[in-house]
This record gives structure tokens, C-alpha cells and sequence, in this order.
């Protein structure tokens, strides 16, 4: 199984921790230059660190808040002016406050659209030519199971959630003739920040313990556990992966079998 990205260059996005580290990590386990993408320099440079080296890769952060999609988009223009080319693309960023749909406020569903939807496409379009001509591309969104299943009280996430995967659907459709693969990754309960934070927030609506809210969490999933980010990571890897080449437009669950649907 061809699993070698030697020579091939990744840009991960959210990779300053959580999921988004766990792929950079991953993709330079199997040989990938990986840019780290995120708005925080501190912790980009702590993630760099901890990134494997071996032969000729090289690895750098680019700094940008991803609430400014045009802040990302003349970061990672000046950026692929130095690279030429971008092999990998792995689309990532933090997920919207939970609360019902029914309350959400216009300005937050306009800026999640934004910060998800908006910055997929001014990234696939600055990168897709170099995918094309290179006759190799990967971009992987890691999205949620909210698109196969939405998920109480995450009313503005499942509908951006949403939205992107029929984006990457449609994408997929257009690029699978130029060896360019375009997948969704969609974690279910993972060991984050972001689990910490919907965990606290169910807590309080409900009038519980954060260890009652984990457990019954943990009851809804076959596995019985969370999942570990590397666990998501390993999905991503093997999307971006030679081995991968002919799987595209596919959502992929890693939850643990909470997901009801097929």
C-alpha cells in the first residue's frame, strides 16, 4: 500500500492544535513538507516543533485568523507564490457556538458561512491549478456527522456543516478527472477543546455534572470512549495518501459507530 508522501506539500488549517495538529503530524509522518496554518504564532511554533523530519522535508506556520477570510487568502497567496505548488489541502477550523437554530442570530450564521464555506473555496481555487497541473491533489474537509445526522442544540453548525459537504460533493465531480480527490472527514465525540466546550455548555443548560454529561455522551456511542484526534487523523492521512486515489466525494464517519445512518 503506497502510503509515501515524499516530496508532496501539505497545508493544514486549524493546526495549531486538536484535530487539525493531529493531521500535521500525521502527513509528516509519511514524509509531507506541512505548513501549519492558524492565528496563533505561540502555539503554531510549540505544534512546528513537535512535526517528524526526516530527509529533505521542511516545515513552516502561516499565521491568519480565519474569521478573515481575506486575511487567509493573502496569507496563503504570498505563501504559494514561495511553494509554486500545494499537493495537499486539509480544510479545518473551529466550529460554531452551540444553541438552537431558532434563535441563531443573522450575523452568526453569515460568518460561520464564512469562515468554513468562504475560505474552502478561496483555497481550493488558489490551490486547484497547481493540483491540476501536477496531476495529484488532495483536499480533505473535516466537517462533523451533524451531515449525515445534525445534532440537538448545534443549530448554526449543521447548517454550515451541511453546506459543506454538498460544496466538497459537487467539487469532487469537477476535479475527479485531474487525479485531484476531494473527501469529508467527519469526526464524531473526539478529545478536544472544542468536545470541552459543548461538554461545559451541556452542563449548564441541563443542570449537570460535566462527568454525568460525558457519560451519557459516551452511552450514545458503540465504542464506549471518545475518539483520540489521532485516530481522526489517521482517516485524513490515508485520503491524502497514493493509496486513496480513486475514493472521492465520500463522507467518512470516525465516531465510533454513533452515527444511526448509513
Amino acid at each position: 500500500m503506497d502510503l509515501n508522501l515524499s516530496g508532496k506539500k501539505a497545508l493544514v488549517c486549524g493546526a495549531s492544535q486538536g484535530i487539525g495538529l493531529a493531521c500535521a503530524q500525521a502527513l509528516a509522518e509519511m514524509g509531507a513538507c506541512v505548513t501549519l496554518f492558524a492565528r496563533d504564532p505561540q502555539r503554531l511554533e510549540t505544534a512546528l516543533a513537535s512535526l517528524a523530519q526526516t530527509g529533505n522535508q521542511s516545515h513552516q506556520v502561516l499565521v491568519a485568523d480565519f474569521a478573515t477570510p481575506a486575511q487567509v487568502l493573502a496569507t496563503a497567496q504570498e505563501w504559494l507564490a514561495q511553494q509554486d505548488v500545494c499537493h495537499i489541502l486539509v480544510n479545518n477550523t473551529g466550529g460554531p457556538a452551540p444553541g438552537p437554530i431558532r434563535s441563531a442570530q443573522l450575523s452568526a450564521l453569515q460568518a460561520a458561512f464564512e469562515q468554513h464555506l468562504i475560505n474552502n473555496q478561496q483555497l481550493v481555487q488558489l490551490l486547484l491549478p497547481g493540483m491540476q497541473a501536477e496531476g495529484f491533489g488532495r483536499v480533505v474537509n473535516i466537517i462533523s456527522t451533524s451531515v449525515k445526522q445534525p445534532i440537538a442544540n448545534l443549530g448554526v453548525s449543521n447548517t454550515i456543516r451541511g453546506a459543506v459537504a454538498n460544496w466538497a460533493k459537487t467539487l469532487s465531480s469537477e476535479v475527479a478527472g485531474c487525479g485531484v480527490t476531494v473527501n469529508n472527514v467527519l469526526p464524531g465525540a473526539t478529545s478536544t477543546g472544542r468536545m470541552d466546550q459543548i461538554v461545559k455548555n451541556k452542563a449548564l443548560k441541563q443542570s449537570l455534572s460535566e462527568d454525568e454529561v460525558i457519560k451519557r455522551e459516551l452511552a450514545e456511542i458503540p465504542a464506549g470512549r471518545f475518539a483520540k484526534p489521532e485516530e481522526v487523523a489517521n482517516a485524513v492521512a490515508f485520503l491524502c495518501s497514493p493509496a486513496a486515489g480513486y475514493i472521492t466525494g465520500i463522507n467518512l464517519p470516525v465516531d465510533g459507530g454513533r452515527t444511526r445512518s448509513l
